[in-house]
């Protein structure tokens, strides 16, 4: 009798084409999924994004088991639940008298790592649904004294020929992004991402949720993402057909009545395995190609996937497993109360923040510009920060959010992303959004308690940072500017924020 091996999927490895499945025998060996309670406390993640990877994992064991798998399935309330990766796979080695275990490398370095501790055999396998091996992109990095996503997203598009004219860019330039920064109006026709009714597998999942993860912070109800490949297609050709045209133009936009605009919201089912980021950028690039859409809206969607989600994974590996402590700048401050849902009474805030508890989702120039730069300019630990971004989005997982948040939006990562800080003061948000017109704050005010925290703790952190900052070649303006002003209005600027600051740190709302 063949020994049978044990296949390892994991919650974010819900595709057909997996890299383990591919190397597996259907008629050896044997499938294991594990719902696990390591995997749904490590950080208090939204009820929505638990709710999808378990009802996703529920649905897809479905399909295997349809297609002739062995599957032995773990529920997160089984009684013999081990809970977790390993302990089930030691679990299930036994139950099956198995020595060996076929994995596709996960996305995070803690699963990694409890995979090579193991007493099995374990192989672990190449996770081919990136365009980039890892093995690329360090080839890529190797010798640069600056990795610049730019130049990564140039290599991939040659790879892929997504939007190419031969050797060359399609439209004649890499890069449509300075056409991609208009602010949005409302419209009460703009349609929004194609929403699902629960099935009895997803209710059964949601009534799951409900009684275990109550106290994590967002709202469970209504649940409406898709959990099997054939809706997460649906979701895409709905993008394609009524969304992408105006992504473009109005990526960067915000506006407090709706907070989906022309985004996708693909990023979940991408990165749970329901959809191929390869297809779904052809997808965009046929609709391009058809002249149903402008080139700068699917260049810059297209930016987004083969660009930076390659680039942010490539850095995540290559950096190491330490990279999650990163400080360089020193912050240490704890995460106010507002990120959980504490009273604030920043209308930018306000929004950003109630709209990641009740969609699990904000657009990334919310999570980058508002509740981002809001967290460097206080001064907030990075460590913290980076803890609630993995928690609150339904799309987190740590090889995708470290990097954005530790690198490109709290720059703890001395500039390995980003070559200068992404701080701003008020009239970005004011600009690009109608947050500030009923604001408690105003916008328009540089000091003083009613000016915008965001004026004065620009200026803020750009002082107490010189020694760091001063000698950027993109920053001396920033700070000729400040020198500029006369030492009393400086004296002001400062005690404004200093004084919010010590508010904020007391617990008041601010």
């Amino acid at each position: 009798m063949v020994t049978p091996r044990l296949v390892l999927v994991l919650g974010d490895q819900l595709s057909e084409g997996l890299s383990a499945l591919c190397a597996a025998d259907k008629a050896r060996d044997v499938v294991v999924m594990a719902e696990v309670a390591d995997e749904t406390g490590y950080v208090p993640h939204h009820p929505k994004k638990i709710a999808l990877v378990l009802s996703a994992m529920r649905h897809f064991s479905a399909d295997l088991l349809d297609a002739g798998w062995t599957v032995a399935y773990s529920r997160l309330d089984d009684a013999e639940n081990a809970g977790s990766i390993a302990g089930e796979l030691l679990r299930r080695a036994e139950e099956h008298g198995a020595h060996e275990v076929i994995a596709t490398r996960p996305g995070e370095w803690r699963l990694f790592d409890a995979l090579d501790t193991l007493p099995l055999q374990v192989r672990v396998l190449p996770d081919d649904r990136f365009i980039a091996s890892l093995a690329e992109f360090d080839d890529w990095a190797e010798g640069r004294k600056e990795l610049r996503m730019e130049y990564f997203y140039r290599l991939m598009r040659r790879k892929t020929g997504l939007m190419m004219d031969g050797d060359d860019p399609a439209g004649g330039k890499w890069n449509f992004d300075h056409d991609n920064r208009k602010p949005a109006q409302a419209d009460m026709l703009r349609s929004g991402p194609m929403q699902f009714t629960p099935d009895d597998v997803t209710e059964e999942v949601l009534a799951l949720v409900e009684r275990r993860f109550d106290n994590n912070f967002g709202t469970l109800r209504p649940f409406n993402f898709a959990v099997t490949r054939t809706q997460a297609l649906c979701a895409l050709d709905h993008f394609v057909k009524h969304l992408l045209e105006g992504f473009g133009d109005y990526q960067d936009a915000m506006l407090r009545d709706d907070q989906f605009l022309h985004h996708s919201l693909l990023s979940p089912y991408i990165n749970v395995g329901l959809l191929n980021p390869l297809e779904v950028c052809q997808r965009v690039e046929q609709a391009w190609k058809d002249g149903h859409v402008p080139i700068n809206a699917a260049e810059g969607f297209i930016r987004q996937i083969i660009g930076w989600r390659e680039y942010v994974r490539g850095i995540y590996f290559r950096e190491g497993p330490d990279y999650t402590a990163r400080n360089v700048l020193g912050h240490g401050r704890a995460l106010p109360r507002m990120y959980w849902g504490g009273e604030t009474r920043m209308n930018c805030m306000a929004h950003a923040i109630g709209q990641t508890g009740d969609e699990a989702y904000a657009h990334h120039i919310q999570r980058l510009m508002v509740t981002g730069n809001f967290a460097l300019l206080a001064g907030i630990a990075p460590a913290e920060v980076h803890e609630w971004y993995l928690a609150v989005y339904i799309d987190a997982y740590e090889w995708v959010e470290a990097p954005n948040v530790i690198g490109m939006s709290q720059w703890a990562d001395g500039g390995i992303i980003a070559s200068k800080p992404y701080v701003s003061s008020g009239n970005y948000i004011n600009k690009m959004s109608d947050y500030c017109g009923d604001c408690a704050y105003s916008v328009k005010d540089k000091t003083g308690a009613t000016s915008c925290p965001f004026n004065t703790l620009y200026w803020h952190f750009l002082d107490r940072h010189r020694d760091q900052f001063q000698g950027n070649y993109r920053m001396g303006m920033i700070y000729r500017t400040w020198d500029k002003m006369d030492e009393e209005r400086r004296a002001e600027v400062l005690k404004t924020a200093d004084d919010f600051l010590h508010r904020m740190d007391a617990g008041e709302v601010v």
